[in-house]
């Protein structure tokens, strides 16, 4: 017999004794209302049904279920909750066994924790991400999780937010079984009818007891909590996580739901979680750049780099990583023996702690291979020059790359500044040049600029995006201009704090401003970590086109003149014994600023940490906004998504272009007004920032409109 439908996105099948209810909720059996309703009603008819003797949970498609619908976050609450759902499939009279493949994510997972029996097939994804978006899991998860694997374990899982795959989850226990093949239809019946014909018990995840050593669970709890204290600064849910955990300990089963529901609506109400949320959309949204709806990328089976220092070196490492062939340039055979060391110290790093193996290093190196001549890149169908910051040097490099790359490769600058017009109208192929615009350390940082030059080919940008997810990297489409998104607003944020230290704050009270607003670093270190010259190159080739009106703070010149680079020369603006890479405040630096001030004619005044991070965050909301207004940015959520993966914005701010919306930009507007009385120059407010306040609007208001 077939039973009716409850809703179309949750479909009942009789077969035989066993009720098969599968989600069939395009793209990814997201839990909307009606999932929701579609499961209460499918096991409320198991109950009531005599010939039912068990409940087969299956997702159509690629998943199980992914999640949680997100977009219902921030929305009035829509019946049944899902935290009922859960329980209710707990309650049921009948064993239900959830069969699991591709993602059992979030609610997804708490599902199938609530059912009596699990199994999955090889190439399932189990895990409970909420800490990503500033929740807890709040379906059970944090209460039936610990019951089945032990505090420990649990608090790994949803404090890392990991996913496990089906051979880790059978070893934690989060599952009973792992099918022999991938077709998970057939897998689940027959593991149901097995459980029938053995007349399997429910059982309930609520009974299970891996949580029955009171002392190790509590020991484990009490060391999580001192490590999430340490390593989540300023994060608001990882530690309600661990209360949530402790009271699966500490309470029955019940009251620990109401604690873990009670901890969740704290964690929904946060602002974090909207600036979380606002991170997880809008880095699925820079994906949509104009050219990837309309072009197909070209070929990338095999990539050239040029150039072996740092960058290049990082660059081959992430092509490397993911597989692919590199064959690396360099002007001698000494250079080229650098930039194969450099590559081969990544990986014994790795190696050394246990995270590869030596033969896994030799097949990856296998892939490398290494030239002195240009002639090598003749089959290559992408290279990625990585020299000397300098345009002449640059033209020259890509004269060779016109010679002797086939048509139809693609040619790519990874310059951080330059003018990538310039460089393209430099060779017969303009079209195929690009920017990719790497973030050092470049096979770790995810950020990874796509830079678009007037006369580029669409399927060129297409390609870059193509290369992005190859490489694993977020890509942010950019125009061109000196400094791209990134650099430019960090050209403007950087004068700002400069303006701060010569007018009286020390470089120390800024950095230390800055990271408690959640930044990893502030901006002198920031300078030290990058190399104090690279900044100063940069300020002496924009010597001659810059405003002879505009404030120019020459702190930071007079420890270059002294060789004072940061980290690689041991001092900067912190001094770095032997080596140290945490460095200790310098008197020395002090008594510079100090003179400058005097040089200046400037009287040095107090500023509070506040007034710190209102410039400071004034300066790059402003500029971000330019941007946007310029096109250099298709929309707001770019700069967001720049800032977030390549200069340690905190997450949980959602961006700057965020965070101005949260602060209110009439608030951002009236700083801006309020600073220019002293620097009418440098505080003009942006047009845009000027019309959305005008209008009543916001930045988010233009992230759905996406412009060429």
């Amino acid at each position: 017999m077939t039973l009716p439908l409850s809703a179309d996105v949750v479909t009942r099948e009789l077969r035989g004794k066993v009720l098969l209810v599968t989600i069939d909720h395009p793209p990814v059996n997201a839990l909307s209302a009606d999932v929701r309703r579609g499961l209460l009603a499918a096991i409320e008819a198991a109950d009531a049904e005599p010939a039912i003797g068990a409940v087969l949970l299956i997702g159509a498609g690629r998943n199980f279920i992914a999640g949680a619908d997100i977009r219902e976050f921030g929305k009035p609450p829509v019946a049944p909750a899902l935290p009922d759902i859960c329980n209710r499939i707990e309650a049921c009279s009948k064993p239900v066994i959830a069969a699991l493949h591709g993602a059992a994510l979030g609610g997804g997972l708490e599902v199938a924790l609530a059912a009596h029996y699990r199994i999955a097939v090889d190439g399932a994804k189990l895990g409970l991400p909420e800490v990503q978006l500033g929740l807890l899991p709040g379906a059970g998860g944090t209460q039936r999780t610990p019951r089945l694997i032990g505090a420990q374990a649990a608090l790994d899982l949803i404090l890392s937010g990991r996913h496990v795959g089906a051979q880790e989850a059978l070893a934690l226990g989060l599952i009973d079984r792992i099918g022999t093949s991938d077709d998970i239809l057939a897998e689940g019946l027959a593991y149901v009818h097995e459980l029938l014909a053995a007349h399997a018990p429910v059982r309930r995840t609520r009974d299970a007891a891996a949580l029955a050593d009171r002392a190790a669970s509590a020991a484990a709890i009490a060391t999580a909590r001192a490590q999430t204290a340490k390593q989540s600064r300023g994060l608001f849910s990882p530690l309600k996580i661990v209360d949530a955990v402790e009271a699966a300990l500490e309470q029955p089963f019940d009251e620990g739901l109401k604690t873990e529901r009670k901890l969740f609506l704290q964690c929904l109400d946060s602002p974090q979680r909207a600036g979380l949320v606002h991170a997880f959309f809008a880095e699925r949204e820079v994906l949509k750049a104009p050219e990837t709806r309309d072009a197909k990328p070209r070929a990338l089976n095999a990539l050239g780099v040029i150039g072996g220092g740092t960058m290049g070196a990082g660059i081959a490492v992430a092509a490397l990583d993911a597989g692919l062939p590199v064959t690396m340039i360099e002007r001698d055979g000494a250079a080229l023996a650098r930039g194969r060391a450099h590559i081969e110290k990544v990986y014994d790093g790795l190696i050394a702690k246990g995270r590869m193996s030596a033969e896994k290093k030799a097949a990856t190196l296998a892939r490398w291979n290494g030239s002195t001549s240009y002639d090598a890149l003749a089959h290559v169908d992408l290279v990625i020059e990585a020299v000397f910051e300098d345009l002449d040097v640059k033209k020259a490099v890509f004269a060779e790359l016109d010679r002797v790359c086939k048509p139809g490769a693609v040619l790519a600058t990874n310059t951080s500044y330059l003018d990538i017009d310039a460089i393209a109208a430099s060779i017969s192929r303009p079209a195929d040049v690009i920017g990719l615009h790497f973030f050092s350390p470049a096979n770790i940082m995810k950020l990874l600029e796509v830079v678009v030059p007037k006369q580029v080919s669409v399927d060129v940008v297409a390609t870059a995006f193509e290369l992005a997810k190859k490489l694993r990297k977020t890509p942010v489409r950019a125009g061109v201009c000196d400094g791209f998104i990134g650099n430019r607003v960090l050209a403007v944020y950087r004068a700002a704090a400069d303006a701060l230290m010569e007018d009286g704050a020390s470089p120390y009270q800024i950095d230390a401003a800055v990271r408690a607003f959640g930044f990893p670093m502030g901006p002198f270190q920031v300078v030290d970590l990058a190399g104090g010259d690279i900044g100063w190159a940069a300020r002496k080739r924009r010597a001659a086109t810059r405003d002879p009106q505009a404030r120019y703070v020459q702190i930071a010149d007079r420890l270059c003149e002294r060789g004072w680079f940061g980290q690689k020369s041991g001092r900067g603006f912190y001094l770095y014994p032997e080596g140290s890479r945490s460095g200790t405040p310098d008197p020395e630096v002090e008594a510079i600023v100090d003179a400058e001030r005097q040089r200046a004619g400037i009287t040095p005044r107090s500023f509070t940490d506040d007034e710190i991070i209102r410039r400071y965050m004034a300066a790059m909301i402003n500029e971000g906004a330019n941007v946007v207004h310029e096109g250099i940015a298709l929309r707001p959520l770019d700069v967001d998504v720049t800032f977030l993966y390549g200069y340690g914005f905190p997450r949980y701010r959602g961006g700057p272009m965020k965070y101005a919306d949260m602060v209110g930009l009439p608030t951002i507007l009236a700083d801006i007004r309020a600073f220019a009385k002293e620097d009418p120059l440098f505080w003009r407010p942006s047009p845009l920032l000027v019309d959305l306040v005008e209008r009543g609007a916001d930045f988010a208001s233009l992230n759905h409109t996406a412009h060429a």
